[in-house]
């Protein structure tokens, strides 16, 4: 039961900020979109979309609804993402005595996307042996996320997991009236909806010290939730392997239509520098902590 929960803490860390994985803990993966291999960052102005799944195949939105009208900005550009930035992690569980997972996130370019100026965001994930004989995952994630906000454009996932390969590109509109591109089709989600690389992104533009609390729908590439993040502490000393910080820390609450989700609590250590660095992730469970630490930044 304990080994159970670790890995769900695990999961549940990396499906947060990584995105891609939050409905394991209640259903099962869907059929393969398909086997093909991850294709080339695209290029060109207008990205196909395929085989997107709906963001609330429920129709009921009103609890993520609220969060939109309630969301807070930062009142200030306060960061901008770094092109060519890279961050290398190493994901950790207390009572275990190695890594479980090692996790890279960059920050590509900046081009357009459509008539938008938009950020193209990367997250790799990898289970480290002998863990990967449990739990065998070499995940990629894209995020094209509007220049603006972080408001997702169209995210991505190419999965590949315990011998299962799905690959899925979605492209995120946030009204009806807004018809997908033609021959494909869409996700429709929320105004102001974020998915999880890009929901990283904009928690590290807020100015912490005048914004106490922000709220955003955010899309995991299957299903719409809304998180919720408060500051937790300004200054608190951080040791991780790429060294000592001073950080801001963060607590994230996820909500599912209008409900808590509370097997885990989660912590997002943002470095108190011009950079913002996440420094360190956390999710907090009765048994275990699963911990993703900074170990290189580039």
């Amino acid at each position: 039961m304990i080994k159970k929960l670790v890995w769900l803490a695990v999961i549940f860390l990396l499906l947060l900020l990584l995105g891609g994985l939050i409905y394991r803990k209640t259903a099962k993966w869907p059929a393969p979109v398909s086997s093909l291999p991850p294709r080339p960052s695209p290029a060109e102005k207008n990205p196909r979309t395929a085989h997107p799944s709906p963001a609330n195949p429920s129709g009921d939105s009103s609890a993520a609804g609220a969060a939109v009208k309630k969301e807070s900005a930062p009142p200030a550009e306060v960061f901008a993402p770094r092109p060519g930035e890279t961050l290398e992690y190493d994901a950790t569980v207390t009572k275990l005595n190695s890594t479980v997972a090692n996790l890279k996130l960059t920050v590509n370019e900046k081009r357009p996307f459509g008539a938008k100026p938009s950020w193209h965001f990367q997250a790799f994930a990898h289970t480290e042996n002998p863990y990967r004989m449990v739990f065998e995952l070499d995940d990629q994630f894209d995020s094209y996320s509007d220049a603006r906000n972080m408001t997702s454009l169209q995210y991505e996932m190419h999965l590949n997991e315990r011998g299962q390969k799905v690959y899925s590109v979605q492209r995120l509109l946030p009204s009806v009236e807004d018809p997908p591109p033609d021959g494909t089709s869409a996700a429709r989600v929320l105004p102001g909806t974020r998915d999880p690389l890009g929901l990283l992104q904009f928690l590290r533009g807020v100015d912490w010290g005048k914004t106490p609390e922000v709220r955003s729908p955010v899309y995991d590439g299957r299903k719409l939730y809304d998180a919720r993040a408060t500051v937790s502490t300004s200054a608190t000393a951080v040791t991780v392997p790429a060294g000592k910080f001073t950080a801001t820390k963060i607590e994230i609450r996820v909500f599912d239509n209008g409900t808590e989700m509370k097997d885990a609590h989660f912590f997002l250590y943002l470095a108190n520098d011009t950079a913002r660095t996440p420094v360190l992730m956390e999710a907090v469970l009765p048994v275990a902590t699963a911990r993703v630490e900074l170990t290189r930044a580039k």
